[in-house]
């Protein structure tokens, strides 16, 4: 009972800076680009993921942290976000004020896996969802934005993989493919592919126990099955990319966990993370929104998992350097200095400035040491002599210097000091 559950952590005081550092990125570039953010709730009623990701996906079948709550009714902890926040956009109407909504997210989601390095049974998204429009340039952009954002982080060396999953008018041909190619090799597939070559033959390329062997790399293409809109959006994203300079590779096999994609899917990948080198990817899902009870809507996204990209940022050594988080420590000596140093360090904060004090009424030593530790740039000093001359002893402990300065110039001083540090 002392310890968090297996596949959960704590994210400490001192790794919340870097957490903190990302998410400002996050927000920063979703401005740029227009995006709104939205929070939805940790849990969803479980039909919606059935609906929404699809029968048949490890994430359903396997992944989902599913529960009857005390009104008899399944609850699901949510194990991506983008069928929440469709579900939202239909309940609250988001799509009455504008064509084209634009929404992004962070928080946590939840699948039953194994944990490993960057993968967590608890983990963090930062995602977006650009609904209410086809044409391919919205597909291009929010690829542009994935790039952004990790390349605004220092990473390098993205590994970007383009696919088309086609749509409900093209896949029927390659699903036809796909079960003729496969029929002769199911005595060699893990039972789950046995049961996908029925229900979701597709599934079959994405399986992690089958993905090495031989034959796999000759199964059919699906680009050699899209119909003309399929390819006629396949070329013009394809098109926007080439124009702006991005360098992607076309990959047969990425078709993504989820069954809600159609069209486009992407992947991009920070090789030097090895295994787990996924650290985004997303697609467009034309066919969700109405599946979840709207009308026909085109829409695409992409989530990013941030454990995955602050691993990459730590191995990398491109997390800020962590900064002092206290500005001036207040060393109150004997009990006479007690109230005064505290009205002291209350005012400081009304002013704007990070302070902190010892509460327990240690020696000068003892405080001294703590605010060493607390890398304060100054320490004020208030004895019974200052008290009675209201000043305090201003000792910045940068430079090993000091001097007394009068009480009501000491907040001038400080922030003067602060500001050309």
């Amino acid at each position: 009972m002392t310890n968090a559950p297996r596949g959960t952590k704590d994210i400490l005081p001192e790794q919340a800076a870097a957490w903190n550092y990302v998410e400002k990125k996050i927000r920063e570039l979703c401005g740029l680009y227009g995006y709104h953010e939205i929070r939805t709730p940790m849990f969803e009623h479980t039909e919606l993921f059935h609906r929404g990701i699809g029968e048949g996906t490890d994430v359903v079948d396997k992944e989902m942290y599913t529960f009857t709550d005390r009104g008899n009714r399944s609850i699901t902890l949510r194990p991506e976000n983008t069928a929440a926040a469709v579900r939202s956009y239909l309940q609250n109407k988001l799509f009455a004020d504008t064509a084209l909504v634009k929404l992004f997210y962070i928080g946590s989601m939840f699948r039953y896996d194994r944990p490993q390095a960057g993968r967590m049974r608890e983990f963090h998204q930062f995602g977006i969802e650009a609904l209410g429009e086809q044409n391919p340039m919205v597909d291009a952009e929010t690829i542009l934005l994935a790039l952004d954002f990790l390349e605004s982080l220092g990473l390098k060396d993205l590994k970007l993989s383009l696919n088309s999953v086609g749509c409900p008018k093209c896949r029927p041909v390659y699903r036809q493919k796909l079960q003729e190619f496969f029929r002769d090799k199911l005595d060699v597939l893990c039972n789950d592919c046995k049961t996908r070559f029925d229900k979701n033959p597709m599934r079959i390329l994405d399986c992690k126990a089958d993905a090495d062997k031989g034959f796999m790399q000759d199964a059919p293409k699906i680009t050699d099955c899209l119909c003309e809109e399929c390819r006629d959006h396949f070329d013009g994203l394809q098109g926007y990319l080439k124009d702006l300079g991005v360098s992607f590779e076309l990959d047969s096999r990425l078709v993504r966990g989820l069954d809600y994609y159609t069209k486009t899917a992407f992947e991009i990948k920070y090789e030097p993370l090895g295994a787990q080198s996924a650290v985004a990817g997303g697609g467009r899902y034309d066919g969700l929104i109405e599946e979840i009870g709207g009308k026909p809507t085109p829409a695409v996204g992409f989530a990013a998992g941030l454990e995955r990209v602050l691993l990459a940022l730590e191995q990398q050594n491109l997390l800020p350097a962590r900064q002092a988080d206290t500005d001036v420590f207040v060393v109150a000596l004997g009990d006479a200095a007690q109230a005064p140093a505290f009205e002291l360090l209350i005012r400081l904060r009304r002013a704007g400035l990070r302070a902190a004090m010892d509460y327990a009424g240690r020696s000068m030593k003892a405080q001294m040491k703590q605010a060493g530790k607390s890398d304060a740039h100054f320490a004020l000093i208030l004895g019974e002599d200052e008290i009675k001359e209201q000043a305090v002893v201003c000792r910045d402990l940068q430079k090993s210097e000091q001097q007394k300065l009068a009480m009501g110039t000491v907040i001038d001083y400080l922030k003067r000091e602060l500001s050309e540090a």
